[in-house]
């Protein structure tokens, strides 16, 4: 990872604003505290004094509504900007923190013994890292660390629930991590089922075909096995070749040792695109990720991603981040492991690049409520970021339907973190970011929804103007009084797209097997953006970047509506499919040659 190192030698004024900071005396105050560890948390142990931390510091953004501003309008196809993208410095000048709070920043840790060379800065100088001892965190930061195991998967991490700052430090730091964030960012496998059973004889001869979304004949297997074929059937793409000599790429992020293992790479383009065989993409480690190549060690999530993504758009060069969870250190017996969060790390490699790939998925969350307010919206912030540089993110919107993909009311699993326990829906991270474009799922020919479809409304982020006529339309729909109490109603609205996310055939350890889930729908999803950027950047015209601003006002014209089905959760039936904009599909799946017209017409 690129870090760059600030002197305050090279600030003057930072550095008289230092040598002035009134530190002492200054009262602490508590900066951030949550009730207690989520469900299925639980205090183990003390924290070890001599354990080291790897803190990062966010500094405030003063500038940040401004790099909104231009993200709003370089996103939208009826402003007269649009696609003229921010540059790398012009966006980190607008991600910046003021002057005078890298110095008083740089004054406490100093008064901590810090030295100048201990202390790390991103790219804009908006994050800080520092490695501390615990005992050294805990005076800092006023609190208690102690070791938490999870009761299900027997993880462990080390935590609090509150920490405190000096008062005059509040309003130029965001927040410190890791403290109180329990967030797993797991990859979205709740229902990712595992299917290497050999699958029952088509009921079809072979060869019929049945009719695709498009109108356009599909054969008739792809009801139940999903192939690149059968995605560029369905999605009307058959005919489009994509090139290698315009610098269009693709990125799929990997997290927390997930790893994309190239023999089953190249098996599988031998059974599925055999032209691309011995291709290769490339891989970018952040921040200690490896590249485990043994079939051991071969991750179902990374496969998948790696082998739809980069086969539906070969040969367009494709970039798998590999992104390490934990900082290097010393392990020992109580602590082994430390699962810090990978997005601060894989967003702070990104925005100190010059050359990023125009489309990039992710098949990774949580729910929402497990990340601190704080940390989801300068994380989503960061994402903005890369929006305004014209990248295109797509989210999987997550499995668990409105929250744990659970209908009886006597299982549920939705309770609240917040103190009060109470039933609600769970909406998945970063998925209700909404700077970022989140996938839900649908199955079979003709399209559905599929059950497990994440969607819902986030408690974190208000609804953006682009998407509030659809999902008023949506919300006027319901009959008065449906779920009330359950969800945000005046929330950012997701899912926005869908695609395909049932009987997805990878080679896994040199085994076919089929996979489901929405990690199978973000990737495919990608694709087609990827190849919309394809013929953008032929036709002389930048990327897409930001989606839903297009897909909201016009594009939803080039998606297939889908009207049926719904995403049961927190033991109810969940939202239902329906005409128009909906939080199981969002406005539909691609149809390509309809979208390709649409996006050329643009300048």
């Amino acid at each position: 990872m690129k870090f760059v190192r600030v002197s305050l030698l090279v600030f003057p004024f930072a550095a008289a604003l230092a040598s002035t900071v009134p530190f002492k005396g200054c009262q602490q105050k508590v900066k951030e505290s949550i009730h207690g560890p989520p469900r299925g948390w639980y205090k183990h142990a003390a924290a070890p004094k001599h354990h080291m931390l790897e803190l990062k510091i966010a500094l405030s953004q003063p500038r940040f509504p401004e790099l909104e501003q231009h993200l709003w309008e370089i996103s939208d196809p009826s402003h007269a900007r649009y696609g003229a993208y921010l540059s790398k410095q012009e966006t980190e000048t607008l991600m910046a923190p003021h002057p005078e709070t890298l110095a008083v920043v740089s004054e406490w840790l100093t008064l901590h013994g810090l030295a100048e060379e201990e202390v790390i800065h991103s790219s804009a100088r908006d994050w800080v890292t520092i490695r501390v001892p615990v005992g050294l965190a805990e005076e800092m930061l006023d609190t208690t660390y102690h070791v938490y195991k999870h009761a299900e998967t027997g993880e462990i991490i080390l935590r609090t629930t509150s920490y405190s700052l000096p008062d005059i430090l509040h309003h130029h730091v965001d927040l410190i991590q890791p403290t109180t964030m329990f967030a797993r960012f797991k990859a979205f496998k709740s229902t990712l089922h595992w299917n290497n059973q050999a699958q029952p004889a088509a009921l079809c001869p072979p060869g019929e075909t049945i009719t695709g979304p498009a109108g356009n004949p599909v054969n008739a297997s792809c009801n139940s096995t999903i192939t690149l074929s059968c995605l560029r059937q369905l999605y009307n793409a058959e005919n489009y070749k994509t090139t290698t000599t315009n610098c269009n790429k693709l990125g799929i992020t990997g997290y927390l040792n997930q790893y994309a293992n190239n023999k089953d790479l190249q098996q599988f383009y031998l059974a599925q695109n055999p032209p691309a065989y011995g291709s290769n993409y490339t891989l970018v480690s952040i921040h200690g990720g490896k590249n485990n190549q043994s079939y051991e060690a071969a991750g179902g999530e990374a496969n998948l991603d790696t082998q739809f993504g980069f086969g539906l758009v070969w040969p367009t060069p494709g970039t798998f981040y590999t992104t390490a969870g934990q900082p290097p250190y010393i392990p020992d017996l109580l602590y082994p492991k430390n699962l810090n969060e990978p997005y601060t790390y894989w967003l702070e490699h990104l925005l100190s690049q010059n050359d990023i790939p125009q489309t990039i998925s992710t098949s990774y969350g949580d729910h929402e409520q497990t990340v601190p307010y704080t940390y989801a919206t300068r994380v989503c912030a960061g994402m903005a970021s890369l929006g305004a540089r014209g990248i295109s993110l797509l989210f999987s919107s997550g499995d668990g339907g409105v929250g744990d993909g659970i209908a009886d009311p006597a299982i549920k699993l939705c309770i609240s973190n917040d103190g009060r326990n109470v039933t609600k829906f769970l909406p998945a991270f970063p998925a209700s970011c909404p700077y970022v474009t989140a996938v839900g799922g649908t199955a079979n020919i003709p399209e559905t929804a599929a059950s497990f479809s994440g969607g819902g409304f986030s408690d974190y982020f208000a609804r953006p103007a682009y998407q509030e006529a659809a999902v008023s339309e949506y919300l006027a729909m319901l009959a008065p009084g449906t779920f009330k109490g359950l969800y945000n109603s005046t929330g950012r609205a997701y899912p926005d797209v869908a695609a395909q996310a049932e009987s997805f055939s990878i080679i896994h350890r040199g085994q076919e097997v089929s996979l489901d889930g929405t990690s199978c729908a973000s990737p495919a999803f990608a694709g087609f953006v990827s190849m919309l950027n394809d013929a953008r950047i032929n036709a002389g015209k930048t990327p897409l970047g930001f989606l839903n601003p297009l897909l909201y006002s016009t594009g939803y014209t080039a998606l297939n509506d889908i009207t049926q089905g719904n995403n049961p959760g927190c033991g109810t039936l969940g939202f239902n499919a329906t005409v128009g904009w909906d939080p199981v599909t969002g406005h539909g799946t691609p149809n390509f040659e309809k979208l390709k017209a649409l996006v050329l017409a643009l300048p």
